[in-house]
């Protein structure tokens, strides 16, 4: 919601200040049409050009993220919690049985309670592997660490690939403006015996495309990118909320201690209170005992 009216507040406010100065519409709407096809055939060309075809797809994709914000929310931090501490009282009390959670998340019933994160390969496949090499007896826990570190390091490097191709093309787009503008001033000065009415809307028009590169890069582009970027750096908070809490299981600290942990080291706008978690492990010891 708040990127459309963004949106709508760059457009009221950029054309209808240039109205309201007197600019006339009608040399920006008779000429946009050929600038566009210069810039945006142009920009989406080097697009291309300059990534691969799993980066556009994922630019593309990512595009959601501008008006869809974060994927996870407080109650999603919340059940993560949850989740994690009763992998983490299997893993002290019965290590056997969690081998059938950790190898068979979709049939699993620990996970079949948070459908929301059941869903999500990444995140179930980093809980997993991470509860797997634990189990595989490594001489320093550091290892494991070690190990989880540089994987959510890769992967949320790869997670900004999108970002990245969106900027690299808001950083190209004044520069493609002013080409479709040296194209206009060509075109305009093979005309140079016209009258200056003519000559005028002219350059009017050639101007346009500079006006183009410079509007949709500072305007959209590289602001979406930046969205982008934000969305993709709040969503990691998940990856490191579980990072949190499987390596204090690592060092061997009590359930409760390792989801506090976690709980603490939550951003303060997406952080379950401390009653919460309690009242959720309090309904999860319940239904155990039962």
């Amino acid at each position: 919601m708040l990127a459309i009216v963004g949106i709508i507040m760059i457009f009221v406010m950029v054309f209808g200040g240039y109205v309201f100065a007197g600019g006339k519409m009608e040399i920006i709407l008779e000429a946009l049409p050929h600038e566009m096809i210069v810039i945006g055939g142009a920009a989406i060309g080097a697009f291309l050009l300059g990534n691969d075809l799993a980066t556009v797809k994922q630019a593309i994709k990512d595009l959601g993220k501008v008006f869809k914000g974060s994927k996870w929310k407080a109650a999603d931090y919340r059940d993560l919690l949850a989740l994690l501490f009763e992998l983490v009282r299997i893993a002290r009390s019965n290590p056997v049985a969690l081998e059938e959670h950790v190898e068979n998340p979709e049939g699993s019933s620990i996970f079949g309670r948070f459908p929301r994160i059941q869903h999500d390969h990444d995140v179930v496949e980093l809980i997993c592997d991470t509860l797997r090499a634990a189990s595989m007896n490594y001489d320093d826990p550091h290892q494991v660490e070690e190990v989880l570190d540089k994987r959510m390091e890769e992967a949320h490097h790869h997670a900004l690939h999108g970002s990245h191709a969106w900027q690299s093309m808001a950083d190209a787009m004044p520069a493609i403006g002013i080409v479709a503008a040296v194209l206009g001033v060509i075109k305009t000065m093979g005309s140079i015996d016209q009258p200056p009415e003519i000559l005028g809307g002219m350059i009017g028009g050639a101007l346009v495309g500079t006006f183009m590169g410079v509007f949709l890069a500072y305007g959209f582009i590289g602001p979406m990118s930046s969205r982008i970027k934000a969305v993709v750096d709040e969503d990691n908070y998940f990856h490191q909320l579980i990072r949190e809490v499987l390596i204090a299981n690592l060092h061997r600290h009590p359930p409760n201690i390792c989801i506090e942990v976690g709980r603490q080291n939550t951003p303060h706008h997406v952080r379950p209170s401390f009653s919460d978690v309690e009242a959720v492990l309090r309904g999860l010891k319940q239904e155990n005992a039962a």
